[in-house]
Order: structure tokens, then C-alpha cells, then sequence
């Protein structure tokens, strides 16, 4: 049987610190290339990555990001994984508001968009897990895409 401890020495925080990283460059990776066509791709890539995760797993699964950034903290001072939780993101919601701003909208406005984008789809993946449906997802998109195509002027 394979030791995790082996390769994360210190112990469950390392391993959700690095489950957390992993998971916001594979997301941001995406991010990144699907927003070259513009936000609303952006968008929809965004969340038919999560959209997969909970198909695939039966609403099993979730983003650890979000497990990570709800958890309690162990002690008096800001573990790591939350750290790395917060930069995730961060990031995220910089590439959205970026694009946003790229197409057109007010910086303040693409920031305010890009936190709400981020907050929403992290919420409906909750959502669809308790539900056991993707009609969360699905109505979480549909007024996302509003937003976004009220926002950006092309």
C-alpha cells in the first residue's frame, strides 16, 4: 500500500494544499485558453468543467477549492490550504474580469461580475450535489450569460 504521507510529509494539510493548487491551474488552464474566444466561452467552459465533475461522479464530487475554503481552520493561524484556497480564486476570478474588461466593461463592473461568476458556480456545484440535478447549473448559466452579454459592448 502506498504511504500519501510519503510524498506529502506534513501530513493532510500539504495534501489538501496541493489538491487545491492542482485544482485551480487545471481550471485556470482551461480558463485561459476557452476565454481567448471571449467571456460567454469563458463562461461556458467554466462551468461545463463543473458540470462534468458532477455528472461523472453521480454528485458525488465537488471543488475542493470550495471544501477547503469552508472547512474549519485547525488552529489560530491561516493554514496553507486556505491560503492557497483564497489565490485560486483570486485567479480565477482575475481571468474572468480581465476578458470582461477586455470585451468592453467598466473595470469596477468586471471585477463585481467576475467575484459574482465565481461565487455562483461555486455555489450551484453545492447545489447540485444536495439536489442531485444540474438544474442549478443550469439556471446559474443562463443568468450569468445575461450579465455578461449586458456588460461587454461586442
Amino acid at each position: 500500500m502506498i504511504d500519501p504521507y510519503h510524498y506529502f510529509p506534513d501530513g493532510k494539510q500539504q495534501l489538501a494544499t496541493e489538491a487545491v493548487r492542482y485544482t485551480g491551474e487545471w481550471v485556470a488552464r482551461t480558463l485561459r485558453k476557452e476565454l481567448e474566444a471571449g467571456p460567454v466561452a469563458g463562461l461556458r467552459a467554466f462551468l461545463g468543467l463543473w458540470r462534468g465533475i458532477v455528472v461523472d461522479s453521480d454528485f458525488r464530487a465537488g471543488c475542493p477549492v470550495l471544501a477547503v475554503a469552508i472547512e474549519e481552520p485547525p488552529s489560530d493561524e491561516t493554514p496553507a490550504a486556505l491560503v492557497a484556497a483564497a489565490d485560486v480564486f483570486t485567479t480565477w476570478e482575475r481571468l474572468l474580469a480581465d476578458s470582461v474588461r477586455a470585451h468592453g466593461a467598466e473595470p469596477a463592473q468586471a471585477v463585481q461580475l467576475a467575484t459574482l461568476t465565481v461565487a455562483a458556480v461555486e455555489g450551484t456545484v453545492a447545489m447540485c450535489r444536495a439536489k442531485r440535478s444540474t438544474q442549478p447549473l443550469d439556471h446559474t448559466a443562463d443568468q450569468l450569460q445575461t450579465l455578461i452579454l449586458a456588460t461587454i459592448t461586442d
